[in-house]
């Protein structure tokens, strides 16, 4: 049985204009519909296999002012974006969305983890969000295949950068 660890929320870690900050930006318009019904986590497919991610808490979360915590959160990063919480939702609380925006939040001030990091690394570098081993390419020629189209991290860089998300995701030499 996993325990359930309940952490003291002082009011220095509110900020009552939070929810409305987020009920403004496109995709957070009804975040105040929820009234923690808690559908959305017991039709969640990643719910089901995480003791951490609850969609239903990180709604909470935002409704009661905890930036810092969502924000800085991992669990906001293991949303699949199968919008079954958005589906299932007697509300119409736009649930993937909401975390969709808090997670555009989040990058803008460098709370990315590292795992995503490299996979843009590695996009920034060749175009792909993965390295294609050199046997693969091979094994390709073999069997007769064309090459990979070629990337194009340089258009992939402006895009970044244009959006400010470039910084954070540049690796500091």
């Amino acid at each position: 049985m996993t325990e359930t660890v309940q952490k003291t929320i002082r009011s220095s870690e509110i900020d009552p204009k939070f929810k409305y900050e987020i009920s403004k930006m496109h995709g957070g318009e009804k975040l105040m519909r929820c009234y923690q019904c808690g559908t959305c986590t017991s039709d969640c497919p990643i719910a089901r296999f995480s003791d951490t991610y609850r969609p239903r808490q990180i709604i909470r979360m935002t409704q009661l002012g905890l930036k810092n915590r969502v924000l800085n959160s991992d669990t906001l990063w293991l949303c699949a974006s199968c919008f079954t919480c958005t589906d299932r939702c007697p509300q119409d609380v736009e649930v993937a969305s909401v975390i969709r925006v808090l997670r555009n939040l989040a990058a803008e001030q460098g709370h990315i983890p590292q795992v995503f990091k490299e996979q843009c690394a590695s996009i920034l570098e060749s175009g792909y969000a993965y390295k294609i081993p050199e046997l693969r390419l091979k094994k390709r020629e073999t069997l007769g295949l064309p090459p990979l189209p070629k990337g194009n991290p340089g258009s992939i860089r402006k895009t970044l950068r244009e959006a400010h998300l470039l910084k954070h995701l540049e690796t500091k030499e």
